[in-house]
């Protein structure tokens, strides 16, 4: 999974996180109480369970601080699933460094490591079901690309990573054409392409969207039996449709929603309110 994340994104990343800590200056209580020559190493360990996301994004904070002068010791794989106390990253380098980087290195890595356990526990929730624990773009700014990294991180996959990449209609755009099937005309026309989703607020909606051949349709703040409904309505017709379930959701009913038939569920909180690990940084 490393591989996935562009460098030149973490570098984005960690150049504005770093900038936030350091431009009143270097860390005057680490230069002030730490030896200039002072080696140490360093273990990044959770302090309880969960998946592992932002090993990358933690070197890549080592790298913009130690540069060359660190040694990486052990580190564990994004998505693995860690024990309190069993380290995700252990380094050797200069004290003043590792002290330096040590924040913002800690708050990347518990921001999407929380992202990856909170995506863990819906996949978990609906294992075997066949149904898909999808993103949303409800995410930090500047962060979107690293934590849809921890959604992958974590099992679940990812929606349309910005406006341009995916046709999503919600209802102002059908408001605003006039009908689901002429929103959908307009966006085919103008995106030719592009993946065309709807979101519908009932059934006759998703039925005017299965006719004018909707790649996708969000069932918005549909119950599980109406989500049922509608996978029966689409798998009467001809449309390949995939249909998606949104509003509603918490991690005690997606089980419910899943064995609905439906092919995802889109779940904003694995982003926009996933508690961060508890992930300490300790010399030795």
């Amino acid at each position: 999974m490393n591989g996935e994340l562009d460098p030149a994104d973490l570098r984005r990343v960690v150049g504005t996180a770093l900038e936030e800590d350091l431009r009143y200056g270097p860390d005057a209580t680490t230069e002030a109480t730490v030896p200039a020559d002072a080696t140490a190493t360093a273990e990044l360990t959770p302090r309880t369970p969960g998946v592992l996301a932002g090993v990358p994004v933690a070197r890549a904070v080592f790298d913009a601080v130690l540069a060359e002068r660190y040694t990486v010791l052990a580190e564990r794989a994004d998505g693995s699933a860690l024990d309190a106390g069993e380290p995700a990253l252990v380094v050797r380098g200069s004290v003043r460094g590792l002290l330096t980087a040590e924040r913002t290195a800690l708050n990347l890595l518990c921001h999407l490591s929380g992202v990856a356990t909170a995506t863990a526990a819906w996949v978990h929730a609906v294992a075997g079901t066949g149904c898909s624990v999808r993103d949303s773009r409800k995410t930090l700014p500047g962060l979107r690309l690293l934590e849809k990294y921890a959604v992958r991180c974590g099992g679940g996959v990812n929606h349309r990573l910005g406006l341009g990449d995916a046709v999503l209609i919600k209802d102002n755009h059908v408001v605003a054409a006039g009908s689901v099937t002429e929103a959908l005309r307009l966006a085919r026309e103008h995106a030719a392409g592009l993946a065309c989703e709807v979101e519908v607020d009932d059934l006759d909606q998703l039925a005017e969207a299965l006719a004018a051949g909707a790649d996708e349709v969000l069932l918005d703040n549909f119950t599980p039996a109406e989500c049922a409904r509608a996978v029966r309505l689409r798998d009467s017709s001809s449309a390949k449709t995939r249909l998606e379930a949104s509003g509603g959701l918490r991690l005690e009913n997606a089980r419910a929603y899943a064995e609905s038939g439906v092919d995802y569920l889109a779940v904003g909180a694995l982003t926009h309110s996933a508690p961060a690990l508890d992930i300490g940084m300790d010399l030795r």
